[in-house]
Formats: structure tokens, sequence, C-alpha cells
């Protein structure tokens, strides 16, 4: 039986994915000057009861893609958090894949506000995602290992 915590693992590198993300097959397609793109494919397991992706499976891509952003401009270990999110979902999605865009578009001392747009796979868009960011007071991650 699995531990349920607390835990302690090592991250391939700053910007990569960690465990959760790994688990929904998302892949950071770019991460720079404050912007993002990651992709992820909709499997079944995805899926809500009515055979659509499940709206939480959209809403951890969008979060973090902004989370890739804000990584592209900190430096590597800093600590920070989603504090506030809002979304609208504007389709369902139904097959192939997904991809999120995102940028942070504001930081204002240990705040950072970043939005994403999530796209279908005939480039319409599906979800719209706003987000607030906290960086913490000790701004250093514990208990994590970067393999770099």
């Amino acid at each position: 039986m699995e531990s349920l915590g607390p835990h302690s693992f090592e991250m391939e590198k700053w910007i990569s994915c960690a465990p959760f993300e790994k688990l929904l097959n998302m892949e950071i397609k770019k991460a720079k000057n404050g912007k993002a793109t990651l992709t992820m494919p909709f499997f079944i397991q995805y899926a809500q009861g009515a055979g659509l992706m499940h709206g939480g499976a959209l809403i951890a891509l969008a979060d973090t893609a902004v989370v890739m952003a804000i990584k592209s401009i900190l430096d590597k270990g800093t600590h920070f958090a989603t504090i506030e999110m809002n979304a609208r979902f504007l389709k369902p999605v139904k097959k192939g894949y997904v991809t999120a865009k995102a940028e942070i578009f504001e930081k204002d001392g240990r705040i950072l506000k970043g939005k994403a747009e999530v796209f279908n796979d005939d480039n319409e868009k599906v979800l719209e995602f706003n987000s607030i960011f906290k960086i913490a007071k000790d701004a250093k991650i514990k208990n994590i290992i970067f393999k770099e």
C-alpha cells in the first residue's frame, strides 16, 4: 500500500511535469519568457459521465500551463502556489489532444497573475482560464530535489 504522505520526491528539472501532471500525460512544448504551451491527450480515463473530457482535467492543464510560464521567469526552486482561479468553459472536448497556451501578464511583488486558453484539435477555444499565484515568504521549496 502506498504511503499517504508526507512525501519527498525528485523532479527531473525545474521546468518539468510533476507526478500528477505525468498521470494526466501532460507534455510541455515550450516554457520561456513568461509564456508556456502544454498538450494533453483525451483518454477515456479523463472522461466524465457523458463521455466528454472532465472539466477538472482541463483546469489542471490550464493551471499547469500557467505554472510553467511562471517557472520560466522565477529562480529554480522558488516556492509559489495558486491562490485564486476562475474558468469559463466554452465547448466540450470529445476526442484528440487539447493544447493550453499560457502567459503571465502581471507581476507585483510576490503576486503573479496568469491566463491560459485551451484549444481542441480543431483549434477551437474550449476554455478560458485566469489565475493568481503567490510566492511564499520562505521562497525555497523544501523536500524536493531537482536532478538537473
